[in-house]
């Protein structure tokens, strides 16, 4: 049961994935159609999920669940992974490689791999103010507060040596 992100609760279930560069204009149309789908017929066990997605920057894709109403599975998770992994495929893009780290410089956002990130901090190209995305968030309560961070808010304070 597709609803609006706002509607969902802050302890909605969140996952947040990250593309190695912007979707284009048409990959987006694509991206917003296929998640639109999958997510009006989302099921655990024969239930609905209640559930909804945003797209951020043109470049991230957010899914999140309210498991109040009902609670996801693997396999129901399973069956979400599955659909990034086709657009992954579709579109030729990266959307899960969890070594790749983003952070924003003035407007642009970046993408580099983490020990590109680690050799920035180091460079002090990256400082504790940097804005970062903590993509490790796991409720929408969370997403919206401490997605978007300064790097010392997020696990990649550890870069930083004090």
């Amino acid at each position: 049961m597709l609803v609006d992100f706002d509607s969902l609760k802050n302890s909605s279930r969140v996952w947040v994935y990250q593309a190695n560069r912007e979707f284009s204009d048409n990959e987006e149309e694509e991206i917003i159609s296929k998640i639109k789908s999958f997510i009006t017929t989302w099921k655990v066990h024969g239930k609905d999920l209640k559930a909804s997605y945003q797209i951020k920057y043109h470049q991230f894709i957010v899914i999140a669940v309210d498991e109040d109403f009902n609670e996801v599975s693997g396999c129901s998770i399973d069956a979400s992974v599955n659909l990034i992994l086709k657009l992954e495929q579709s579109l030729k893009i990266d959307l899960t490689n969890k070594l790749n780290v983003s952070f924003k410089d003035n407007n642009n956002i970046n993408v580099v791999s983490l020990l590109d990130f680690k050799n920035f901090v180091k460079q002090q190209k990256i400082t504790e103010n940097t804005v970062v995305f903590n993509n490790m968030v796991t409720t929408k309560g969370d997403f919206e507060s401490q997605w978007e961070v300064p790097a010392i808010s997020s696990w990649h304070k550890r870069f930083f040596n004090k």
